[in-house]
């Protein structure tokens, strides 16, 4: 069920819509002058990636070409040497 509220609702009790929100699954949808402005939902849960999957993926990106390595090496030669770390030996 969706709740409606008023903006000035929202900013005094957004704390509390978040809670109600995150942990009831709650549902607002924010009024401006009677008219809906937005809709409060929780977020999606983030999804899994497995193992797996991240093989399926770096199968599917393209390929570096032949000069990538030579690119890079010459891109990091260029950085110079990272100053010597205080805590470090």
């Amino acid at each position: 069920m969706t709740t409606r509220v008023s903006a000035t609702e929202a900013v005094r009790t957004f704390s509390d819509l978040l809670n109600r929100i995150r942990y009831r699954g709650e549902e607002f949808v924010v009024e401006r002058a009677g008219e809906p402005v937005c809709h409060m939902t929780p977020a999606a849960p983030a999804k899994a990636l497995t193992f797996r999957d991240l093989a399926s993926l770096l199968r599917e990106i393209p390929k570096p070409d032949a000069g990538y390595a030579s690119d890079v090496r010459r891109a990091a030669r260029s950085q110079g040497r990272p100053p010597r770390s205080p805590w470090g030996r």
